[in-house]
């Protein structure tokens, strides 16, 4: 029986205050993470409390209701109050460069912010009307991200492995997930999937993260270590990689947790399918290439140390850049609410694009 309502309840509001799951004790323990203000909810985001592009976006958008209320407590007219929420919008902005939702949910609920302030309504009505736009912003993604499985399953015959990478459920959603929306779309549709789920170091989403809740929803998975995605694939054992991603660019590069793009090259030398799932909004249509995405690096010490024990040698280097990016000549489709989007993605990926 599952330990959760699903779909994950990954971001809520509670009078005032952001609630989230607390990502970074999972699988030991399933706690609850309060954010009272937006230097919290800043925190939470960096030490990947909340993580997954479409989550980071979600709780962004929730921040920045909350950030209007908190001002509306401190007191002002509704043009200081302004001030206040793009100062904390610049804020959650420089969190995490790479994930597109973050600044596409901070830009939506921001612009509607000032088109409130400036058509003269009350501080009330913009807080209530903000809380609102972030509340569809939630709705919307379990929506998109409902669409796009079902879209995807169509791909996976019964009785389907898959190799996933990295966390792309619920938990990094509003709460069904993107590749695992996949997966989960076709159990919903009647068919037996299993999932080996890669390790992803040095955070192990995959081992901490995509396992657990692929568990409690009753999905048989197995993890394994990233240096044997190369074996199971060369054994013929998987039917089709599914992944999620952070950022899209127009040309159908896709930059995703480090270590999928490997992925990408494997699954060609070994003619399985590679699929990528996101919605709409990870599409970049501003970001003409991969080349052209910022990519996110992280504390080296997440490399240096396992847990509190130090794995390297003190006069040891670390890099530790959380993001690849995949070219687009790798990817056998997109899959999305607006369906399987297949190459050529100059031409395919014409609707996500005019979102």
């Amino acid at each position: 029986m599952s330990s959760l309502p699903f779909p994950f309840p990954v971001v809520a509001w509670d009078e005032g205050e952001i609630v989230l799951i607390d990502q970074t004790v999972l699988p030991d323990r399933l706690d609850w993470r309060r954010c009272s203000d937006i230097p919290a909810l800043c925190r939470a985001i960096v030490e990947l409390a909340v993580r997954g592009a479409p989550a980071i976006g979600v709780a962004a958008a929730h921040g920045l209701a909350m950030s209007w209320r908190l001002a509306t407590v401190s007191g002002g007219d509704t043009t200081q109050m302004l001030e206040c929420l793009e100062n904390d919008r610049r804020l959650l902005a420089a969190t995490r460069p790479t994930a597109v939702n973050l600044f596409w949910a901070l830009d939506r609920v921001g612009s509607l912010a000032r088109s409130l302030v400036a058509d003269g309504n009350s501080a009330d009505q913009i807080g209530s009307a903000l809380l609102t736009e972030a509340r569809r912003i939630l709705d919307e993604d379990v929506a998109m991200c409902r669409a796009l499985g079902r879209a995807g399953a169509q791909l996976l015959p019964d009785s389907a492995t898959v190799l996933t990478h990295c966390n792309a459920g619920g938990l990094a959603t509003g709460g069904y997930g993107t590749a695992v929306g996949v997966i989960y779309s076709a159990r919903e549709a009647g068919k037996n999937i299993r999932v080996f789920a890669d390790e992803t170091r040095p955070l192990l989403q995959g081992a901490r993260l995509t396992a657990w809740e692929l568990a409690d929803q009753g999905i048989d998975v197995t993890v394994i270590c990233d240096s044997a995605a190369a074996t199971v694939l060369r054994q013929g054992r998987i039917d089709a990689v599914i992944t999620g991603a952070d950022r899209i660019a127009a040309n159908g590069d896709a930059a995703n947790k480090i270590g999928t793009y490997p992925l990408a090259v494997l699954a060609a030398r070994h003619d399985v399918p590679f699929y990528i799932a996101a919605p709409a909004s990870t599409f970049d249509p501003d970001t003409a290439t991969g080349g052209e995405i910022v990519i996110e690096e992280r504390d080296p010490a997440e490399v240096h140390r396992w847990g509190e024990i130090r794995v390297t040698p003190e006069a040891a280097a670390a890099w530790n850049p959380a993001f690849d990016v995949t070219p687009a000549e790798l990817i056998t489709a997109f899959i999305t609410e607006h369906g399987v989007l297949r190459p050529a993605f100059t031409e395919s990926l014409g609707p996500v694009l005019a979102r």
